[in-house]
This record gives structure tokens, C-alpha cells and sequence, in this order.
């Protein structure tokens, strides 16, 4: 029989998912009654500013479940800063983290604590399929995920998301890191300790859209490498060479052409064509730059990742 003294927390961030909350709380309040007396179960939602009915909806039920507890932002903070927050007020042993969009089924949260109790800190969940997502989704998906692996110094498992369980001392590292770009599927392997993936079949949403539409993503997908990798900085200054090192030739071209044949040198278009060129290698080689010190910007101000507005239940 599993332990009886063992507190779970379930961090599930929340933004205008009023189509599907309730049948998210019907099915997490299940999981925590089909712990019975083997461990406690804490559920702790996090109100990311939504702006439908998602709020009250959360409130009526806390009402009626005293371990349903509400972490309400003042305003949109961004998902990853809403799984920061719940993760700063989870008390529990293990604390799991989920979607409200009930693509992850909140019934593996027992399965990944099985995996746990075998002496993992970290059980993560790895996705076999993805059902309900377009083509291009999947393919960009899979396509970020290897670039990231390939780009970062750390290795992130590729095929995941936030959906996991980890242990009080993987949390408590966790909470250590403050940084306010936040890719917390890096984060987690960046603390380190023993992990294990539990496979599984993504399901398709429950009700509504995606909160992540295309801009969405590429930002995300950007902070990602940004956060975990200087390598875009190499990347930049060998270009940077390479492309001397193409002039120098070129010039060389030229030179020869002019001391030692009759071919004219093309003239005004050349030279038109090879400045836009490098003009505009130039400018995206600064954004690189330019990315990297718009976050020591965002890090060096000091502001808290969040404001909360209210607190139920705590």
C-alpha cells in the first residue's frame, strides 16, 4: 500500500477556460478520491487575469471543496508565471503540475506517484501522440523541440510540457530560480535529480481554443533558447567571420579581375545589392544581440514575477 502521510499539490493554471473548469475540478476532485487514505490531495488553481467566468466558476466551487485553493493575479501574467505561483504556494510532498484543458488526463497524476515513490524526484509526462492538433502544429513541435535539444547545454527531453510531478526537494530548487523569462521544461532539468518520463496519449481539448495561437508560440519557443543558450551568440559571431572572410574574397575576385583581364567589373548593382545584403545580416545579427540584453534589462529591474489579488481557501 502507498504511504498515508505523503501531501500532493496540483498546480493548474487557469486563463478563460470557463468551457471546460468545471469538468477539470469533476475530474481532479476524482483523482483525489481515488487516493482514498493512501496520501492528501491539495488543488491549488491559478486565476492568470481571465477575463470570462472562469474566476467565479472557480470560486463556487471552492466553496464547496476546502481543498480547492485560488491564487487570483491582478492582471495576465503569462502561463509560466502562473505555474511559478502555484508552485511557490504548493505545500505539498510532491506537487504535480497540469493544464486546465484536460489535454493531459489528471489520472496519470497517480501513476507518475507510483514512479515517484520508486525513488524518483521528477516523473514527466512524454507524449506518444497528440490528438486534435493540426499537421503543422506537430511538425513545428517536433521541429522546436530538436532545435532546442540541439541549441542548449542542458538536455531538455523532447515531446513534453509542463504536465509533471515532482518531489519537495526538486520543487524547493526549483523556487530558487527567479530569472522572469521562464521555460520551466528547462528549468526542471536544469535542478537536476533522478528523472523518469511516463508515456502517454495526449487527448484533445475539452472545450475551447488554444491560448496559444502562432505569435504565442514562436515567442515562446524563442525565450526557450534564448533562456538555455548562448549558442545564437556563436552562431552570430561566426557569421560575422564568415562573412569577412567572403568580402576578403570577393574583394580578391575583383582585385584580379581588374589587374589581369578585360572582363569589366560589374559596377552600382553589385555594390547596391551586396549592402542591402550585409546591411540586413547586420541588423538581424544586433536583434540576437539585442534579445539577450532586453532580458538582463527585465532581470536587472527587480520587479516580483507577479501580483496577486486574492487568495481562497489558503
Amino acid at each position: 500500500m502507498l504511504p498515508t502521510h505523503h501531501l500532493i499539490s496540483i498546480v493548474v493554471p487557469v486563463f478563460n477556460e470557463e468551457e471546460s473548469i468545471q469538468e477539470t475540478i469533476k475530474r481532479l476532485l476524482a483523482l483525489r478520491g481515488s487516493f482514498d487514505n493512501e496520501a492528501n490531495i491539495e488543488l491549488i488553481f491559478i486565476d492568470d487575469g481571465s477575463n470570462d467566468s472562469s474566476l467565479r466558476l472557480l470560486r463556487d466551487a471552492a466553496t464547496r471543496e476546502q481543498c480547492i485553493k485560488i491564487i487570483s493575479f491582478s492582471r495576465n501574467f503569462g502561463h509560466q508565471i502562473a505555474i511559478t505561483a502555484g508552485i511557490d504556494a504548493a505545500q505539498g510532498d510532491y506537487v504535480a503540475v497540469i493544464d486546465a484543458d484536460l489535454q493531459d488526463p489528471p489520472e496519470l497524476i497517480r501513476d507518475m506517484y507510483s514512479l515517484a515513490l520508486a525513488g524518483y524526484d521528477v516523473v514527466y509526462g512524454k507524449r506518444r501522440t497528440r490528438a486534435g492538433e493540426t499537421m503543422f502544429k506537430k511538425l513545428t513541435a517536433t521541429a522546436f523541440y530538436r532545435i532546442l535539444s540541439y541549441m542548449c547545454e542542458i538536455p531538455i527531453p523532447t515531446d513534453t510540457g509542463d504536465f509533471r510531478l515532482m518531489s519537495r526537494r526538486a520543487v524547493n530548487a526549483l523556487s530558487e530560480l527567479r530569472e522572469r523569462h521562464r521555460f520551466v521544461r528547462g528549468m526542471v532539468p536544469w535542478v537536476g535529480f533522478p528523472t523518469a518520463p511516463l508515456e502517454y496519449d495526449r487527448e484533445e481539448r475539452f472545450a475551447g481554443t488554444s491560448k496559444y495561437p502562432l505569435r504565442k508560440m514562436l515567442a515562446f519557443a524563442t525565450n526557450g533558447i534564448l533562456s538555455f543558450s548562448r549558442k545564437p551568440l556563436a552562431v552570430a559571431s561566426r557569421l560575422g567571420f564568415l562573412v569577412l572572410f567572403s568580402g576578403l574574397l570577393l574583394g580578391l575576385y575583383m582585385l584580379g579581375l581588374k589587374l589581369f583581364t578585360d572582363i569589366p567589373v560589374a559596377g552600382l548593382t553589385v555594390i547596391l545589392l551586396t549592402i542591402i545584403m550585409f546591411s540586413g545580416m547586420q541588423i538581424i545579427l544586433i536583434g540576437v544581440v539585442g534579445e539577450y540584453i532586453a532580458r538582463i534589462f527585465e532581470e536587472v529591474k527587480g520587479r516580483p514575477l507577479y501580483v496577486v489579488a486574492e487568495k481562497v481557501n489558503f
